[in-house]
């Protein structure tokens, strides 16, 4: 049998109608099964530049591209480059070269272009006649030897890329390269060391291994990561066919920057934490590495899981798409891979904890308690009991998110029953300082809402946490168990401390136990945590994705320019920077909007609108315009109505097709978009004054970085175009600049 290869730039694939792919995949069968069939018609070339260049019969029309590398041991290999016209193809075949570089042993593929020009140790190459201070790149101390010597970068592509002025003209040139070229490009734009960057790229120090044979070379070079960027393996028939409907490949599913990769398959001795930007790929890592663990160990008990049950479904739909074989778990703690939002993890967990349960509830509660599958409408109790409660609490700290973020990161994470464990308790995190008066003052009110609850055979979602959490230590106590081999959760800046306690409580301190994917700056809710007081240590054990793979470098700038001036910090309390954040693509600057009034905003809203939907190659729901709040979504729908413009509010429910979709900014987080209009960027609603109001002023400030956060996640929603909109006074968050 033959074995496949496909290229990820297999440009003629992407603009194929379904009944050509179709017979694609058949000529693929075909040759998988027996290479040697003379209906497949397998011609080599005569006088072409590269003698391994093949071309195929798809029908009477179409012919593939391919080269043909044989192997002793593994048998002949088809690189499969594309499918044209039979006379195109038949020319660009012609011109298609095959190689290893000789500099990083990287694997390169070329279809109609010349072959890729030596690099200048082998070629010299004059450097392009400028003036030094307009190269950007010799701006920053990198020469072109740099680029061609140092990382093997084609000679002609290093020199325009030395010309290129700004970051812009440098994006141009990138994309013009391979794959491993263009991010090779973008990490020198950042300042990256030579050696940094054949680090991050697994570029190979000994490039040629002189007892292989050319074509032994090849397959050996298959195997470097960053040829890996554009070439990978088929394994079945299944496989092929999902690449071959993916249309551009469905890259995220096949091809991984070799950083990706290197966190998709490396063994941790315990936690390990992947933070990065918004659209830096940490949850296409994320879904690799279960399917990754899932293939070493068919049995093992995967739990993968996020904030909220829309972000889990998107995982599940993800992983289905990128392995539909894998097994599924119905359970946590069964066979497989459980995929579920966090909460719905801990009811699950504790439905099946047993006698467990009750044991835990005394630990939680002091006694037994009776339950409900009803949740707490846990504002509403906290607010009742704050207004019938004696407690002599001031009014600015009995606020419902106060008492609610209080029960939950102090009296349920430290397991607090009693008044003497509470007065005493350090409340690691808090930014309100708590006299003893006002610690039993507090008291009387968590144990309040507690009766409250009680009463209305209620329980609120952290209290369901804490159990499921006790329970499962309840259960390690009795017989060393624990429910899960490893645990893998995505964005996990939003978790809160009953949320760690139970993920620390799923798994057994050990290798590839837990691996956590966040990013500080998207945090929008909650309050942050540290992650060595629930027992996660990950010292040592974390990296940063810094590759932007979903937005424009130009609206990627204004999305960190959202954060600019403002101090994160990460889950072990370390400066989280975006001074390495680069995107791989180019685009329109964003464009903003001032408005007289709202009917101004709305109508300029709507001409927007008009105006991206009369392109054919937009979808409609591929449009998105973004509000602070619910109030301001159901106005701009309304709005846009009566302009002429139908629009859909999303909510809960799934986004349908057909129409652009208005949402909160909340509701849009772990999405993307092709354009993003963001709405109401003023005063009056950026930040939210109802989130601001009564906040107590030692905890202002993290309120507010919240609200930054909130808008970084919303504009760094575009993948292409992003414009924002205000009446009246800009936001403070927008800074004073366009």
């Amino acid at each position: 049998m033959a074995n496949l290869v496909i290229a990820s730039n297999s440009k003629g694939m992407s603009k194929l109608d379904g009944s050509v792919k179709n017979k694609v995949y058949d000529f693929f069968e075909k040759l998988a099964a027996d290479d040697t069939s003379a209906k497949l018609h397998i011609e080599p070339m005569k006088g072409a530049v590269d003698p391994r260049v093949r071309t195929g019969r798809v029908d009477l029309y179409w012919r593939a591209v391919l080269f043909r590398i044989d192997d002793k041991q593994s048998g002949p290999t088809y690189i499969y480059m594309g499918t044209w016209p039979h006379d195109d193809a038949i020319k660009l075949a012609e011109r298609a070269t095959l190689r290893v570089n000789p500099i990083n042993g990287t694997l390169e593929g070329l279809i109609g272009e010349s072959a890729p020009a030596t690099p200048a140790q082998e070629q010299p190459v004059s450097p392009p006649v400028q003036k030094p201070a307009a190269s950007y790149l010799g701006g920053v101390g990198y020469t072109l030897s740099d680029l061609t010597d140092g990382l093997g970068i084609n000679a002609a592509l290093a020199s325009k890329a030395m010309e290129a002025s700004d970051e812009s003209e440098l994006l141009e040139a990138a994309a013009t390269g391979l794959e491993w070229e263009g991010s090779a490009l973008l990490e020198l734009a950042t300042g990256f060391a030579i050696e940094t960057i054949r680090e991050n790229h697994g570029f190979a120090t000994k490039p040629v291994d002189d007892s292989l044979d050319d074509d032994q070379q090849i397959i050996a070079a298959l195997e470097r990561p960053a040829s890996k960027m554009q070439f990978a393996f088929i394994e079945d028939n299944e496989e092929l066919r999902r690449v071959i409907e993916g249309g551009d490949f469905a890259a995220w599913r096949t091809f991984l920057h070799p950083e990706q990769r290197k966190y998709v398959e490396s063994d941790f001795s315990g936690a390990f934490r992947l933070s990065g930007g918004a659209g830096t790929g940490k949850t296409v890592v994320a879904i690799h590495r279960v399917r990754r663990l899932a293939r070493n160990n068919p049995d093992a008990r995967i739990v993968l899981t996020t904030f909220n049950a829309t972000l889990a479904q998107g995982l599940k739909t993800d992983l289905k798409a990128l392995d539909p074989g894998l097994l599924l778990a119905e359970r946590p703690g069964d066979p497989g891979v459980y995929v579920g939002g966090i909460d719905a993890l801990g009811r699950d967990v504790l439905n099946r904890s047993g006698d467990a349960a009750a044991a835990a509830s005394e630990r939680v509660f002091r006694h037994a308690i009776e339950f409900g599958s009803k949740r707490t409408s846990s504002d509403a109790v906290w607010r009742e009991v704050a207004q019938s409660v004696d407690s002599g609490l001031d009014s600015i700290i009995a606020t419902p998110a106060f008492l609610e973020t209080e029960y939950v990161a102090v009296v349920l994470a430290n397991r607090v029953t009693t008044l003497e464990q509470y007065a005493k308790v350090a409340r690691h995190g808090r930014g309100v300082r708590l006299s003893r008066p006002q610690r039993i003052a507090v008291w009387k009110l968590v144990e309040a809402f507690r009766r409250r609850s009680q009463m209305d055979e209620t329980i609120s979602f952290p209290e369901v946490l804490a159990l499921a959490a006790e329970a499962l230590r309840v259960r390690t106590e009795r017989d060393g168990s624990y429910l899960a081999d490893h645990v893998i959760v995505d964005e996990a800046q939003d978790l809160h401390a009953t949320h760690w306690a139970l993920l620390r409580a799923l798994v057994a301190e050990g290798p590839n136990d837990l691996f956590i994917a966040e990013d500080s700056h998207q945090r929008i809710y909650g309050s942050p945590v540290v992650l060595s007081r629930f027992g996660v240590k990950i010292v040592g054990r974390s990296r940063r994705l810094t590759l932007n793979y979903r937005t424009t470098a130009q609206n990627l700038h204004f999305a960190v320019s959202v954060l600019s001036g403002a101090e994160y910090l990460d889950l072990e309390q370390g400066e989280e920077s975006t001074s390495e954040y680069r995107s791989a693509r180019n685009g329109p600057v964003p464009e903003l909007i001032p408005c007289a009034d709202m009917s101004a905003e709305l109508e300029a809203v709507a001409t927007k609108l008009k105006s991206w939907l009369v392109d054919d190659d937009v979808e409609p729901e591929s449009i998105a315009v973004l509000t602070r709040s619910q109030d301001e979504r159901d106005r701009f729908v309304r709005g846009l109505s009566e302009r002429g413009v139908s629009a859909r509010a999303v909510d809960k429910n799934a986004s349908t097709t057909g129409q652009p979709l208005v949402m909160t900014m909340h509701r849009a987080k772990g999405m993307e978009f092709s354009r993003v209009v963001l709405a109401g960027a003023d005063e009056k609603h950026v930040p939210s004054p109802a989130t601001l109001r009564n906040v107590p002023d030692e905890e202002r400030a993290e309120a507010l970085l919240r609200e930054r956060s909130l808008l970084y996640v919303a504009s760094s929603r575009a993948r292409d175009a992003l414009v924002v909109t205000w009446s009246g006074k800009r936001s403070e968050l927008l800074g004073a600049g366009e």
